[in-house]
């Protein structure tokens, strides 16, 4: 088989993880000061999306979700610095899927971040796990 088999998906929030990180992230962007594509696919205005949890079970590897204050430090390096992301994760390392503008495209919609993310696997040479 070729390429490197997924084992985890990270994505990184342009938001602090800090209770207050996560009060300035919520009054920030209901007033158009903050935004950050990857909670508009994750979460509602309090808690995460049931159709996210939904999508999340869908996937054939876990998602493991950080911020841009408490994401490690190889994730970081991985993704240039930048967030939001999503990265893959192999045995190889951890490679960049979706980068900032891949996930403003997203618009929101799971169903584009789904195909997103599915063609961002394939263009990296990158398998998901056999079923």
């Amino acid at each position: 088989m070729d390429g490197d088999e997924l084992s985890a998906l990270i994505g990184v929030y342009d938001a602090d993880g800090t209770l207050r990180g996560e009060i300035a992230y919520w009054i920030g962007a209901r007033f158009g000061r903050a935004h950050c594509s990857l909670c508009d696919l994750t979460h509602g205005a309090f808690r995460p999306r049931a159709a996210w949890k939904a999508a999340c079970a869908g996937l054939p590897v876990p998602f493991h979700g950080y911020h841009r204050d408490d994401q490690p430090a190889a994730v970081r390096t991985a993704a240039g610095g930048r967030v939001p992301v999503v990265v893959g994760e192999t045995a190889s390392g951890l490679h960049l899927l979706l980068d900032p503008a891949a996930l403003q495209a997203c618009a929101g919609d799971l169903d584009r971040f789904t195909a997103a993310l599915y063609t961002a696997v394939a263009g990296a040479g990158l398998r998901w796990p056999a079923a």
